[in-house]
């Protein structure tokens, strides 16, 4: 069973694009779904996940000679599992990620 949210579209496709836009979509979809909680558990998830990975690949990135080396081996796992991610919440699956999504569950439900 799907449900529609504020935007007009259903819970799966929304709950993809919290990890498709990274944080600022998680950070967007918090602010304006306030009723469901499907949509809401995956977009704090990608927020808890993708913001501080992102802020590391970017300081990672000023180390002089090999940061832009090594911040790609840190960003390019880090798409594919923006990828893994989107297709599982595509699929209405409600997976948690090992410590965040525990942590993400118990803000969202309670």
């Amino acid at each position: 069973m799907t449900y529609d949210t504020k935007l007009g579209i259903e819970e799966n496709k929304v709950a993809a694009l919290s990890y498709v836009g990274i944080w600022i979509a998680a950070i967007i979809l918090l602010l304006i779904e306030k009723d469901n909680r499907f949509v809401r558990f995956h977009a704090m998830q990608s927020l808890m996940v993708f913001l501080p990975l992102s802020l590391l690949v970017f300081f990672i990135a000023w180390i002089p000679y090999v940061g832009w080396v090594l911040a790609d081996f840190i960003g390019f796992p880090a798409m594919f599992l923006v990828v893994i991610f989107a297709i599982m919440a595509y699929r209405g699956m409600k997976f948690k990620i090992p410590f965040i999504g525990r942590y993400a569950y118990r803000l969202i439900y309670g």
